[in-house]
């Protein structure tokens, strides 16, 4: 029976494996010892606290040993674990919390005023800390306090079977109020296992994490396929270029995974062009659109750069290539993997020819079983053949290669024409002076929408409007090329590096108020 302690599986399989590496402080876990406190952390949310199986608990904290350990010990378990963001606010936590309806919440002391400010807006039965920091209100018990007070006999844990929810992932709220992405054992084995196979994961793979654990790339993307594997995971509490870096070169990192504003910081670090990448397999992008000069600066470094392709919704692995296809099919994101079905398909539901651009409907054993405490949210999304609606767009070639054209609520339709704004970003992106673009679009009288572009310039250069509207005209057609260009600072991203563009056009409609003769 299929069911997502992977941990317990590898374990079991390699047990003196080196697992896990810690980056600050060099500290290694072979798979024994990281299982071992996974099946201690979970006798302790089952009977120091009390948590029955189906009931959920929230995390709050960065990356860390111990939230690792209450993962993993949600799939020994069956309780149900809400990762949350840490880049909310009190409020917006609380919402969550209502919504998922955790009993119990688990924070480092990092967010101690966050906790406290959410034991006056929530219902929670109680709080436990991870550290004894200054700032974690007193009373709270520790965590590593309660899973050392066990007996030593305990009754055994249930296996959990494959609907059994895992965790409650929700989205990011770009769009609306986020909803809780219900994930279940089967989707998190499968997507272990199978990225591992389609990527073809080795077992002596050693891989830096170091984006945030509490999203579904931070824990779908590389954790779970390399347990499945039994690589090495290098644990980063936190993103810092120089860091990476020295792991990269230290512990001989062979696949790396991040996202397209990550590997920029990486490509602009001192160590980019002198650190030793011999070792190094490949790097793999998501999350966001690749640009074009990213993939070109790493491959003069002689490092193959993939793209990949997924959803919170759908497993963040639907996709994969080869090496040799890397190159052949730059900005793909490749085929679907073993298993996935795949249709793109116009506004009335029907196959779109090779070459045209459709929405992208995915199918098989990877996707989430819906929305929770949402049915009207789950219908919406999963029809009833079973197809996840992603509202990406995007087109397939003769060769069966995927490319993302852009978000389906991103397209602007100017004069009656299709729009897709990814087309035109990438395009941005190859002028020597863009650092960061995004494209949006905004209501016109006379051509129902037009296109804005909001554009980063890199630091030492200058360009204007007309410079980048000339350079556009020599690759994409008049009705493409944005009608105005704004020059930003930065762009807003979520952390996962996503444009957030309803705060762009928020910009947008401020900047018009205020500007004169407009």
């Amino acid at each position: 029976m299929i069911h997502g302690d992977l941990l317990g599986e590898r374990a079991r399989l390699t047990p003196g494996k080196t697992a896990l590496i810690l980056a600050a402080s060099g500290e290694r876990l072979s798979y024994r010892e990281l299982d071992a406190r996974a099946l201690r952390t979970a006798l302790c949310l089952r009977y120091a606290l009390g948590v029955a199986k189906g009931e959920r608990v929230a995390l709050l904290a960065g990356n860390r040993l111990e939230f690792l350990d209450l993962f993993f010990a949600a799939g020994k378990s069956g309780v149900i674990l809400v990762p949350l963001s840490t880049r909310l606010t009190p409020q917006e936590l609380a919402s969550i919390l209502h919504d998922s309806g955790a009993r119990v919440l688990v924070y480092d002391g990092a967010f101690a005023d966050s906790v406290r400010a959410l034991q006056g807006l929530t219902g929670l039965d109680r709080s436990v800390a991870l550290d004894g920091s200054a700032r974690a209100a007193a009373g709270d018990p520790l965590l590593r306090d309660l899973t050392g007070s066990l007996a030593d006999t305990l009754p055994a844990l249930d296996r959990c079977a494959a609907e059994d929810i895992y965790c409650l992932l929700y989205t990011s709220g770009t769009t609306g109020k986020p909803k809780g992405v219900m994930i279940p054992h089967r989707m998190v084995a499968w997507n272990g296992l199978n990225t591992a196979c389609c990527w073809q994961l080795r077992e002596d793979d050693v891989s830096p994490l170091f984006t945030p654990l509490y999203h579904a790339g931070g824990l779908g993307a590389f954790l779970t396929p390399i347990i499945a594997i039994g690589g090495t995971v290098v644990l980063h509490s936190r993103f810092d270029p120089s860091e990476v870096w020295q792991t990269l070169v230290r512990e001989r990192c062979t696949v790396v995974l991040g996202v397209p504003t990550i590997f920029q910081m990486l490509m602009e670090a001192p160590e980019f062009e002198s650190a030793d990448l011999s070792h190094l397999r490949w790097f793999i992008s998501g999350g966001a659109p690749l640009p074009g000069f990213l993939i070109e600066a790493y491959q003069r470094r002689g490092v193959v750069f993939k793209q990949g392709y997924g959803l919170t919704e759908v497993g963040v692995n639907c996709f994969s290539m080869t090496v040799a296809e890397s190159a052949q099919k730059a900005g793909s994101i490749g085929k679907p993997l073993m298993f996935t079905e795949t249709r793109l398909v116009d506004g009335s539901g029907g196959e779109v020819p090779v070459g045209e651009v459709g929405e992208l409907w995915l199918r098989g054993p990877h996707v989430c079983a819906g929305y929770w405490r949402n049915p009207e949210a789950t219908a919406d999304a999963i029809d009833a053949d079973g197809f996840f609606h992603t509202g990406d767009l995007a087109r397939r070639d003769q060769e069966g290669f995927f490319t993302i054209a852009g978000r389906q609520k991103d397209m602007l339709i100017s004069g009656g024409v299709n729009v897709y704004p990814a087309e035109i970003e990438g395009a941005l992106l190859l002028h020597p002076a863009v650092q960061d673009a995004a494209v949006v679009g905004v209501p016109h009288p006379t051509w129902g929408e037009m296109g804005v572009a909001f554009v980063v310039v890199r630091a030492g250069h200058t360009v204007s409007a007309a410079d980048l509207e000339g350079f556009l005209g020599e690759k994409l057609a008049r009705y493409k090329i944005p009608k105005e260009f704004r020059f930003e600072g930065s762009l807003p991203r979520t952390p996962y590096g996503k444009v957030v563009k309803g705060e762009l056009r928020q910009r947008y409609v401020v900047a018009r108020d205020v500007d004169p003769g407009e």
